[in-house]
């Protein structure tokens, strides 16, 4: 089966099921360099909206993945970097809806709701994940890294506005890291900013996979407890997820399709690999050893196999 330049997965997610992502944006584009993102840090910080790439071509794509048949449960928006940068958003959706009855989803840094072009686009989709990670303007610099464009009294108005005006489902998460927005204090706060938005879900996270600075850490599970109870929210470590799939055929290339786009520890590329009668195993994680391209990080007792 061949590989697509647009679409990957389906891809297991804890908040949706499968999910056949679309990414309208090229890797590592977004107004953003968070601290923890499991791609690494942002190589092109950028906060202008551009159409990078055909809307043709990528709906193109996305009918003939629909040809294969192959089970999904949500298409989602999200790519390799922030994708309401994609300017042809608004558009993505409304053509994608026509093709599937499947919900449209969008993951979002929410770096862009007070830009009323790109509350009009996400109004579009069935679901819309913005994250709020930060309870004040020193704390989003820090966790964030955002443009220099951007700053939090305006993307937290924007979430606002969006919130009012929005009448699919608003899933907001919250990535609580160790010593940076995990006291009592900070949660708090949040919660009080939270009282002035409309949303259907809080998610809590916390890092699983190597973060894009190695000094961030994730937070003990007292201290989601914590985040839990004073922001009412739902632990993401507390859902279950189905496991990868890929439709390439050949089990090494099927890992390095996914992991161009989705990081894998080795257990999972394990039970991915086992899971398709593969008897190679061994042989595929020494071959990614050697892959250039393949960055492997020790994180947490885990050897997470990503691209760079």
């Amino acid at each position: 089966m061949k590989e697509y330049k647009y679409l990957f997965g389906p891809v297991p997610s804890r908040r949706m099921g499968l999910s056949i992502g679309v990414s309208p944006i090229p890797k590592k584009y977004c107004n953003y360099s968070c601290i923890y993102c499991q791609l690494g840090r942002t190589n092109h910080l950028t906060n202008e909206r551009k159409c990078f790439f055909e809307l043709e071509d990528i709906l193109e794509e996305f009918k003939d993945y629909l040809k294969s048949e192959k089970a999904f449960d949500v298409v989602t928006v999200v790519g390799e970097g922030e994708p309401t940068l994609y300017k042809d958003l608004g558009k993505l959706i409304i053509e994608l809806k026509k093709h599937t009855t499947k919900p449209v989803a969008v993951i979002t840094n929410g770096g862009l709701l007070n830009k009323k072009e790109v509350r009009d686009d996400l109004k579009n989709a069935d679901i819309v994940l913005p994250s709020f990670d930060a309870c004040d303007e020193k704390t989003f610099k820090k966790v964030d890294r955002a443009h220099g464009r951007i700053n939090f009294s305006e993307i937290y108005e924007g979430l606002i506005d969006f919130s009012n005006e929005y009448e699919g489902q608003l899933w907001i998460e919250t990535m609580i890291m160790k010593d940076l927005n995990d006291d009592e204090e900070s949660l708090m706060k949040m919660k009080k900013l939270l009282e002035k938005v409309k949303y259907d879900r809080l998610y809590i996270n916390t890092p699983v996979r190597p973060p894009a600075e190695e000094w961030v850490e994730q937070v003990s599970s007292d201290k989601i407890s914590l985040a839990v109870n004073i922001l009412k929210g739902i632990s993401i470590d507390m859902l279950d997820s189905k496991g990868f799939a890929s439709e390439v055929e050949d089990d090494y290339e099927a890992i390095i399709s996914i992991i161009r786009r989705h990081p894998m520890n080795q257990y999972e590329i394990r039970s991915f690999l086992e899971s398709r009668n593969c008897n190679n195993i061994e042989d595929i994680l020494e071959r990614l050893q050697e892959v250039k391209n393949v960055d492997i990080v020790a994180y947490k007792g885990y050897d997470t196999y990503r691209f760079i």
